[in-house]
């Protein structure tokens, strides 16, 4: 499928405008300036699933709101970073300086959102990150114009599942994740509270993103004597990674916990009994039982055909989130600096989640956090349904801020493992 026939397909009906970039067309409002907004996602690559459920999160939005906000048009141009940093710092070079977008939305990957963010930090356009999940930009490299509305840190979500886990007896836990930002700090969120409570790493594997054979990683999580598997894999990655690990017998035999986006709607709803079972932690569950969550999945259900995911949730909540800031504005974000004080004082409210959002002090949303487990709902579709809830979940977790930002950030060789 072209470009533009995708965009159209995922209801932006693009048209092409003089510097052959692509935008939505102007509504009809005489005299209001449009909101340029420029959105990047991956719509190619190992990720390029999700990126399409950004687009279609972000546009759902919109369009509920009738591509108008505060009287003024809404403009959305539409850029595909192919999951590349590269390529994310073109792009988004190119909406800000030949486009002319008051603002930057998206991205999925945390090194293609580092880039975009380390361009944001000279010249101050806002950019809004709902799924860029590197902790350092909201802790010890915080940049003021990078705003996570809707979104959250990578060690954030795992944390309150290494709680349970340590809770279900497990003793001693493998990881295994995608070698990038993201997988670095999922794990370490994971096995800095699983060994400070007592538990034991066994052993850490990192496969590079798109890896088609997972037979050596499994073999080696087979021989370690493990109680639980903790991965961290998201795209085709997880759901190569659930077929081989159920391929390999090991499903049944030793458990499988995931990150948030190991089981989510974008990868299990391709999933036969592969994905059943699997526990998880996000602070966004399609299947629970909240009459604001099951609204907006019915919504979003009729709308594209399947439930939402992550990336379509996060969009659509993100989008909320500024939209309710420019109400507030009226319209009028010509200064931006008034523009991200408004959104970082603000609260999301009337919310899919069914309860108001308020960032922490750090820029960072603070959210009660599902453990969720897959199963089938009456439709014989596999979803993610809330078994407990750890309410008011920080991205500092039970630490105090100042004391853990003191020490050295997150990475492949600093995994928080306490000995």
């Amino acid at each position: 499928m072209d470009r533009r026939k995708f965009l159209h397909n995922t209801g932006l009906a693009l048209t092409a405008t003089a510097t052959g970039m692509l935008a939505a067309p102007r509504i009809g409002f005489a005299q209001a300036k449009p909101i340029r907004i420029g959105l990047m996602a991956p719509l190619s690559g190992v990720v390029a699933a999700g990126g399409k459920e950004i687009v279609e999160g972000f546009n759902m939005l919109w369009e509920e709101k009738g591509n108008a906000i505060a009287g003024r048009p809404v403009e959305v141009i539409v850029e595909d970073d192919a999951g590349n940093p590269d390529t994310a710092l073109q792009k988004a070079r190119r909406l800000v300086e030949q486009a002319n977008v008051d603002f930057l939305f998206g991205n999925l990957l945390a090194n293609t959102g580092l880039a975009v963010a380390n361009y944001v930090k000279g010249n101050g356009v806002p950019y809004f990150i709902p799924v860029i999940a590197a902790d350092d930009l909201t802790q010890r490299e915080s940049v003021r114009n990078v705003i996570r509305v809707a979104g959250y840190t990578a060690s954030q979500m795992p944390r309150p599942l290494a709680d349970w886990a340590l809770k279900q007896g497990y003793k001693r836990i493998a990881t295994i994740a995608q070698d990038y930002t993201f997988g670095h700090e999922q794990c370490a969120g994971f096995a800095q509270v699983f060994t400070e409570g007592g538990g034991e790493i066994a052993g850490q594997l990192w496969n590079p993103l798109n890896t088609a054979d997972f037979s050596p990683y499994i073999g080696q999580l087979a021989s370690m004597n493990v109680d639980a598997v903790f991965a961290m894999e998201l795209g085709a990655d997880a759901a190569r990674f659930m077929k081989q690990y159920s391929d390999f017998g090991l499903k049944g035999q030793i458990p499988l916990l995931g990150a948030q986006n190991f089981t989510d709607q974008s990868v299990i709803r391709t999933l036969g009994e592969e994905c059943d079972g699997i526990v998880s932690s996000a602070h966004f569950a399609e299947g629970s039982d909240n009459p604001e969550t099951q609204a907006f999945v019915k919504a979003y259900s009729a709308k594209y055909g399947k439930m939402p995911s992550l990336y379509g949730f996060s969009h659509y909540s993100g989008a909320l989130w500024v939209g309710q800031v420019i109400e507030q504005l009226k319209g009028d974000i010509s200064d931006r600096e008034v523009f991200i004080d408004a959104v970082l004082k603000s609260e999301l409210a009337n919310s899919p989640l069914g309860r108001p959002v308020r960032f922490d002090d750090y820029g960072n949303p603070i959210y009660d956090v599902y453990i969720r487990k897959v199963v089938k709902n009456a439709d014989g579709k596999y979803w993610n349904v809330p078994i407990e809830t750890y309410p008011a979940v920080s991205q500092f977790w039970t630490y105090d801020p100042k004391e853990y930002l003191a020490k050295p950030p997150f990475s492949r060789e600093n995994q928080g493992i306490q000995k």
